[in-house]
């Protein structure tokens, strides 16, 4: 059973139905889900919408009646791209993250024998990752949240697609140059290129928030769910790349080719999206309520008091927001920065030498996330319980100390207590499913503790908290780091 389809529920707003088994849709021009839309007198007394005929009825309070069509999700084509939308989201972070080796090769002493010895730059490189990414990202995402409605919603999007999209051509065509004699310059051209690339990530995955809570909270799903995909694609793509056994920049040349068009697809999906009338009906209420306006001095007259006020959704919201930055905190402050230097215990073999790292570190996590936002959007427990989700998030805390305790490389100022790479399996696994489980949940329950007009502001609001989560949590990995060497 699809989970994501069968519970989806779609705005009925009329009083009779009949199936039809036709499937013809009016000119966008002439129904009141359009954009495009008049007034409601231009809406037909009957209409056929997908496999549905919808008739109009009328307003007994005299307001001259009026008709809003709901639209089906054809083939569920929408669902899939806002699944897909969700992944690109996290896209540049995955990438970058992932290619674990790449950077080890490009930060190697390239002047000593032994490359057993990391480098400082190569045992720091994580964090700093974690930094660049997450400063630009809360910064835009917080500037989303306040002024995102300024700056009309194809620019935010399409125009952070374009700028991601050349970012990660240039990303590729640095695997191909030889930095060895200026590795300081490649860091500082890298952390530039992650900074920029994570802005127009944030400004996306903001509009992409505030989008999917328009719609039933299964869109919602379909996002979140889609950026753990990410990062199974993303690891499942740098294994496949190392099985090659190729040189680290030949595989990071295919690994970043592969982003690269993967965020050209989602540019022209989300482009083709935008234009169906399934899209324009959930993202079109502020243009119906004007021209429904003009037809229902009531509308009119309740209009101002509907606009949403931040400090109003925030006391709705601010449980579930909690938890969404608690949860990116504590999973940010071990993962991946220090969740990369624990080894295998044992070393000569393929699997503890090459494969234990992606798999473990990247692919199983990404799994588990995954598994949990899925589970989140199935069962949707405790989704009305804010309080009950901020416990969860709480006790979720005690996995930091945990982990500390595994075979981290180099260790210094922490016992080494937990040898056996299976433990260590088992608690990534219940990391990474308690992370995807709480972020989906606070994700679906904020949107449904505000009123539809609010619904917008609340789902951007969400992102921003998760977006603060993922700056305080480098933060924390960074002072961990350091506690290590």
């Amino acid at each position: 059973m699809d989970y994501a389809t069968a519970t989806t529920h779609r705005p009925l707003l009329q009083e009779d139905e009949e199936d039809d088994s036709e499937a013809t849709f009016y000119d966008e021009t002439n129904y009141a889900g359009s954009i495009n839309a008049g007034s409601v007198d231009a809406i037909p007394s009957t209409a056929i919408v997908g496999s549905r005929t919808v008739r109009r009825t009328v307003d007994d309070g005299g307001g001259g009646g009026g008709l809003r069509i709901a639209p089906v999700d054809k083939y569920h084509f929408n669902y899939a791209v806002f699944y897909l939308l969700g992944m690109t989201t996290l896209l540049p972070w995955n990438f970058f993250v992932t290619s674990e080796e790449y950077w080890h090769y490009k930060f190697r002493n390239v002047t000593a024998n032994d490359s057993s010895i990391l480098t400082p730059r190569q045992i720091e490189f994580q964090s700093d990752l974690n930094i660049a990414a997450s400063i630009p990202s809360t910064l835009f995402l917080l500037l989303n949240a306040g002024f995102g409605h300024l700056i009309s919603l194809p620019v935010r999007m399409v125009g952070s697609l374009v700028l991601m999209f050349a970012i990660f051509i240039g990303t590729t065509a640095l695997t191909l140059i030889d930095t060895d004699s200026w590795q300081d310059q490649f860091f500082l051209i890298t952390i530039a290129s992650v900074v920029v690339v994570n802005a127009f990530s944030a400004t996306m995955s903001g509009g992409l928030f505030g989008i999917a809570g328009q719609f039933s909270s299964d869109y919602m799903s379909a996002v979140v769910s889609g950026q753990a995909l990410g990062g199974i694609f993303s690891a499942s793509a740098d294994i496949l790349a190392l099985s090659f056994g190729a040189p680290p920049t030949s595989t990071a040349f295919v690994f970043f080719i592969v982003g690269t068009l993967v965020l050209l697809l989602t540019l022209i999906m989300y482009i083709v999206m935008s234009k169906t009338l399934f899209f324009k009906y959930h993202t079109a209420s502020r243009t119906l309520m004007k021209s429904s306006m003009d037809v229902d001095g009531l509308t009119r007259e309740l209009l101002p008091r509907q606009e949403p006020t931040f400090w109003g959704v925030l006391r709705k919201i601010w449980l579930y927001g909690f938890s969404e930055w608690l949860v990116f905190v504590t999973t940010l402050s071990i993962y991946p920065a220090v969740t990369i230097l624990v080894g295998s215990q044992t070393r000569g073999h393929p699997w503890n030498d090459v494969y234990f790292l992606p798999v473990v570190n990247y692919l199983l996590f990404n799994t588990g996330d995954y598994i949990g936002r899925v589970c989140a959007g199935m069962f949707e427990w405790p989704s009305h319980s804010p309080f009950l989700i901020s416990i969860m998030t709480i006790a979720r805390i005690a996995f930091v100390p945990t982990m500390l305790l595994c075979n981290i490389q180099p260790h210094h100022n922490f016992p080494i207590m937990i040898h056996s790479d299976y433990i260590f399996m088992a608690l990534m696994a219940g990391f990474a499913l308690s992370n995807g489980y709480i972020a989906n949940i606070a994700l679906i329950g904020a949107p449904k503790s505000v009123n539809q007009q609010e619904k917008e502001m609340a789902s951007s609001m969400m992102a921003a908290f998760l977006g603060v989560g993922l700056a305080c949590g480098s933060t924390v990995s960074y002072m961990i780091i350091e506690m290590i060497k």
